[in-house]
């Protein structure tokens, strides 16, 4: 289908007396809404609808569905891919729902709320909604994709505390859907991000998780192979009761960045647990003996203090991400990243993640899902700003740190990490048994592919 433009087609003229709610054409004062998180995607949808409700949303699908449209949701475009004058955008952002029960121990949280409100609504009752490591990043769209949290080998995926899902399917229908009603699309949309419709509100476990033991340990960048090398073999036997990162990042020297880590390469381990807290320190130690510390800001720290583990960015920025899963990571691994990406070598890289899963996220929850590859070991991030002067080196760089680590790699992706509109993609974020039955009911509960 070729692409819309307003001088060929009118249709999207047409969405205003369809839908209900607002809508942006090109040109128009609103329309900025489009623009997502990472400024580097192109999304320049033919319209953006400003939803605020699950009706709303309907009227979009089967407008869309009845014109040969499609369709695109976006609460905070952090996972943004490429959207063309073809495609509806759907914004999500007046889905502003955030209701706690703290006596049942849940939240009915609506698609336009970010995390940071969960926590603000929970964390005075002493209970832990499971963010990422960004509480600025949406509910809906980190729960779709999986979620891999910053507590995820003790607690597991946050999307096996999804409750229920309310969901608006291509064909328009607005449905309940939890393992006893639609419990295949229950399966399915926790897990296969936007594959089967638009998730209009979730509600979701909270878990009575008032503290923990953690924050960061930042090095100089000169000791990269110590504290990796220590970090590997730490790793190795750590109890489910931990979680930890390790990140080589060269931070630029903007405000708020602390001053040892701005402008130069350094080294942050991250580090979260749960549990007894004098443990939790005992099992540090390796790590603050690898290496002469620049910062430790690891202590006991509310939950609601869970984003400043990995202080990821707030403000938008054109960003590239690479993304490889690993089933091991021996010492070739490390010396393999550090020739890519450590000192000497470089690279233009803000941040290069290695992530231990494994514990609770290895095991299958009561009610399973469409997220895959839940037997890898760690995972490995790298994201580069496209800003000059490095802005054209990025990319293949982080084409070949993800080379640099093929031998170790299982060849697979989460939903979350790394988007595009990489044809392959799926194929790397699904396995082959949990992509067929993802399509076969794209096709049943999206009939006219608006969400293809």
């Amino acid at each position: 289908m070729n692409s819309l433009t307003m001088t060929e087609n009118d249709g999207m003229e047409q969405l205003r007396s369809y839908v209900s709610a607002p809508v942006a054409l090109p040109g128009e004062r609103v329309y900025d809404r489009a623009t997502p998180w990472n400024v580097a995607v192109p999304v320049r949808p033919g319209a953006v609808v400003l939803a605020a409700t699950a009706g709303h949303v309907a009227e979009v699908m089967r407008f869309a569905g009845a014109r040969g449209l499609r369709v695109a949701v976006q609460a905070t475009g952090h996972g943004a891919v490429p959207v063309g004058a073809d495609t509806v955008l759907v914004s999500t952002a007046g889905l502003s729902e955030c209701v706690v029960d703290p006596v049942a121990r849940t939240a009915r949280v609506g698609a336009g709320v970010r995390w940071q409100t969960v926590l603000d609504a929970a964390t005075p009752h002493g209970l832990a909604p499971l963010c990422g490591s960004a509480p600025a990043v949406g509910v809906v769209g980190f729960l779709t994709g999986g979620g891999v949290g910053p507590l995820v080998r003790t607690v597991g995926l946050s999307a096996d505390y999804v409750r229920a899902v309310e969901l608006v399917t291509g064909a328009g229908e607005i449905l309940r859907v939890t393992p006893e009603e639609h419990a295949e699309l229950f399966w399915g949309v926790r897990g296969g991000k936007s594959m089967l419709g638009v998730v209009t509100a979730v509600e979701i476990d909270l878990l009575p998780i008032a503290e923990f033991y953690g924050g960061a340990v930042f090095f100089d960048g000169s000791h990269a192979a110590r504290v990796l090398g220590e970090w590997q073999r730490w790793t190795a036997d750590l109890p489910e009761t931990v979680n930890t990162s390790i990140c080589i990042q060269q931070l630029p020297p903007l405000p708020g960045i602390p001053e040892p880590l701005a402008g130069r390469m350094t080294v942050a381990v991250r580090y979260t647990a749960v549990g007894d807290h004098a443990e939790a320190q005992r099992l540090l130690q390796p790590i603050r003996d690898a290496a002469p510390v620049l910062i430790d800001a690891v202590g006991v720290m509310p939950y609601a203090a869970i984003g400043a583990v990995h202080a990821d960015p707030v403000d938008p920025m054109p960003c590239h991400e690479g993304h490889a899963l690993l089933s091991e990571l021996r010492a070739e691994t490390v010396e393999a990243i550090l020739a890519a990406c450590g000192p000497g070598s470089g690279s233009p890289q803000t941040l290069v993640e290695l992530r231990l899963l494994g514990g609770a996220l290895a095991r299958e929850p009561r009610h399973r899902s469409a997220f895959c590859h839940r037997n890898a070991a760690y995972g490995l991030s790298v994201i580069g700003v496209l800003a000059p002067p490095v802005a054209e080196a990025v990319p293949g760089h982080a084409a070949n740190v993800v080379a640099a680590v093929a031998p170790w790699s299982t060849g697979g992706q989460m939903p979350n990490f790394a988007a595009s509109d990489d044809p392959g993609r799926p194929g790397r974020c699904y396995d082959e048994d949990a992509l067929h039955w993802l399509r076969a009911l794209a096709r049943r509960y999206d009939p006219a592919s608006v969400m293809r």
